[in-house]
């Protein structure tokens, strides 16, 4: 509920800042800043602002109408775009009709409002890929109701925001705090930490062969935002769990270990979905691996044991969004905005 403070109350402090259950400190004001992750990760969002119509997608269209593409190698590209374009939109949904309500922090609020249209531009990505390439956009938008291995995953998901959804939802209760965390461990550390990241390495080992480019640059910079997405949600998990340490028992613990656990098999399954024969040097048991690997890397970033032991199968993934951290979006294009800088309004 928005409400404005008594006229002539106490400044807000530092200190009264809390990021849940924080009902003596006014929303509506960012300044004083205590948690300064959360607006670091807002300006790095900015700076890495994209629009999908830039992208040239020419090349995508001449290969996707040849036959230099391989039946393989088009499933996995459409069951891709199938899944995320629907996942994306739960995530913004889930940020705005479940996160962004429940938390009381200011900061944390500012980057939610940022994520939440970057989860936007990155639906419009999957709109102006399937326009682009002529796709069914029916068979593509519609995956999610009719090819089980997508369907479980985003019903996976719609089961940690249902009870945050309910109208008498609180934070308030241990049992409630813990529901809301479990769903934040279910999108930023799932969803967009998991179950995306196998996604991106499928599509980005196309463009890694100079394959489906257009697709594969959209996708990096999909992959640069859902990093920082990524490091945001870890933050906010890592932070109520400082702030509230009765939530984090060793049976709650227990409960988030066997959800990520569940995951890896509907991420596992899903590759096998993906790759049945195999494509490109890439096969659904080094999917397995991977999923594995990242799985544990995500465990120990929310203090939790890694459980696997897997190795990466695909190192040259983290060299990528290494150096996505330094590409900038316009550096390719600057001759294209000099030009129509240079343009007369009245020509």
């Amino acid at each position: 509920m928005m409400e404005l403070p008594a006229f002539g109350s106490r400044r807000i402090r530092v200190e009264d800042k809390r990021l849940i259950n924080c009902h003596e400190v006014d929303v509506n004001q960012l300044m004083p800043i205590k948690y300064a992750w959360a607006w670091e990760h807002y300006l790095n969002g900015c700076k890495n602002h994209w629009m999908p119509s830039e992208i040239p997608m020419a090349r995508d269209i001449e290969l996707w109408r040849s036959d230099k593409l391989t039946d393989d190698e088009r499933l996995v590209i459409l069951r891709n775009l199938g899944f995320f374009a629907t996942a994306e939109s739960l995530v913004g949904n889930n940020i705005v009709l479940a996160i962004f309500r429940h938390v009381t922090n200011p900061e944390c609020r500012q980057y939610l409002l940022r994520q939440a249209f970057e989860e936007a531009i990155h639906t419009h990505a999957f709109l102006y890929i399937v326009e682009s390439l002529g796709l069914d956009e029916g068979e593509v938008f519609n995956m999610y109701r009719e090819i089980p291995a997508v369907a479980r995953k985003d019903e996976f998901e719609m089961e940690l925001t249902r009870e945050v959804l309910r109208p008498d939802f609180t934070t308030a209760t241990v049992e409630g705090a813990q529901a809301f965390l479990k769903n934040l461990i279910g999108y930023y550390v799932i969803m967009e930490g998991i179950f995306f990241y196998s996604g991106f390495a499928m599509i980005l080992s196309f463009h890694r062969q100079n394959k489906m480019t257009g697709i594969g640059e959209q996708f990096q910079y999909i992959l640069r935002d859902e990093t920082i997405h990524l490091n945001f949600g870890i933050d906010l998990i890592n932070g109520i769990k400082a702030e509230n340490p009765e939530l984090w028992t060793p049976e709650f613990q227990r409960e988030v270990q066997q959800l990520i656990e569940e995951a890896v098999e509907l991420e596992v399954a899903y590759a096998y979905d993906c790759l049945p024969r195999g494509v490109l040097g890439l096969t659904a048991p080094m999917f397995r691996e991977y999923v594995q690997y990242i799985a544990d890397r995500r465990l120990e970033r929310i203090g939790l044991k890694a459980r696997y032991g897997s190795k990466n199968p695909f190192p040259w993934m983290s060299e990528t969004i290494d150096l996505l951290k330094e590409k900038n979006f316009f550096e390719t294009r600057v001759t294209e905005y000099q030009q129509a800088a240079a343009l007369s309004w009245d020509e």
